[in-house]
Order: structure tokens, then C-alpha cells, then sequence
């Protein structure tokens, strides 16, 4: 894996075989990054990253200029790995890393981010609650957008909080902000 742009540019970091992630695509995560730049500024934000598997979106978001980054990851094994990623690349004091199944962690008290990184399973049996409580809980801020990773097996379109949704390839990210969207 490598990081796209920014301050860590072009820096690679391993994923051990045998752990059970499925990282973004680098297609997919620049999509991504490239959604937030075209709107707002990664500058200074506050980022919370669910299901973080090996770290990648919270790495690129320091590396193009967040704060802060909460990564939460319930397989203690990918939990060392971030901590020795954030380590090697001398960022491990802009980063927590919570080792917790996520519903525990969005059980627990909210802080609102400026934007949630979401890449469950793409079975994950409680999406639709989790994208609720995210959204009626202070988890964002007032101009904050969650950001969905899913299969084509889910539809988020209609939605009244889903701002966009597109398909890169077989991920299909869709974006949900804290107050309903007037039109789309």
C-alpha cells in the first residue's frame, strides 16, 4: 500500500499476509480524497476511520492535513499493525487507535468529526442502524459527511441524508451529511 499525496507522498507500508483486511483500492481512495478537495480542506480536520482495517484512509488524511485521526478496528492483530505503520511514519501523536467492535465505540460518548471513514464488511448485518446512529448521535459536526464504502447490494440513494453516490468499480461510496439533503 502506498500514500497518494501529501506529506507522507509515495511512503509504502506493508500488510502482513494472513491478516483479514480489504484495503481501499487506490482508485477508490483517491476518489475519495479527491470528493473532500474539491468541497472542503483536510486541513486541520478531525477524522474518525470505522472498520480501519490497516490504517490507509487515516494515513492519507494526515498526510494531506488532518489533525487527528481515530482509527477503530476490532481485530487486535491489524490493530499492531497501525500502531507500527502510524510509528514508522512519525505520526502516532495525531493518531488513537481503539481496538473495539464499532457499535460498542459509537455506544460510547460521541465527539463530532468533521469526516467518518466507513469501509465495513460488505455484509455487515447492522449498517443501516450504524448509519443512523451516526447521523442522529453527534457523532459529525454540522457540516460533516460520513463516507459509506458498500457493494452494489445496498442503495443508499433515496435516502434523505445521502448527499452522493457513485460506483468505483465494485466499491460504491455514498456520502451522508448530519442534516437532510434539500435536493440532489
Amino acid at each position: 500500500m502506498r500514500i497518494i499525496t501529501g506529506k507522507l507522498k509515495g511512503r509504502h507500508f506493508n500488510i502482513p499476509k494472513g491478516l483479514d483486511v480489504r484495503p481501499t483500492t487506490d482508485r477508490t481512495k483517491e476518489s475519495i480524497f479527491n470528493l473532500i478537495e474539491a468541497r472542503v480542506f483536510m486541513e486541520g480536520t478531525i477524522i474518525l476511520d470505522l472498520f480501519a482495517g490497516s490504517g490507509s484512509l487515516g494515513f492519507e488524511a494526515i498526510s494531506r492535513g488532518s489533525k487527528h485521526v481515530t482509527a477503530v478496528e476490532i481485530d487486535p492483530d491489524n490493530v499492531k499493525q497501525i500502531e507500527k505503520t502510524a510509528t514508522q511514519f512519525e505520526i502516532d501523536k495525531q493518531m488513537r487507535i481503539v481496538c473495539s467492535d464499532v457499535q460498542r465505540f459509537l455506544n460510547g460518548m460521541a465527539t463530532p468529526h468533521h469526516f467518518i471513514f466507513c469501509d465495513p464488511p460488505y455484509d455487515y448485518p447492522l449498517m443501516d442502524e450504524m448509519i443512523e446512529q451516526i447521523l442522529s448521535n453527534n457523532w459529525l459536526t454540522d457540516e460533516g459527511w460520513l463516507m459509506l464504502e458498500h457493494d452494489k447490494y445496498k442503495d443508499f440513494t433515496d435516502h434523505p441524508n445521502c448527499s452522493f453516490s457513485k460506483a468505483y468499480g465494485r466499491t460504491i461510496v455514498s456520502i451522508f451529511e448530519k442534516h437532510p439533503v434539500d435536493s440532489k
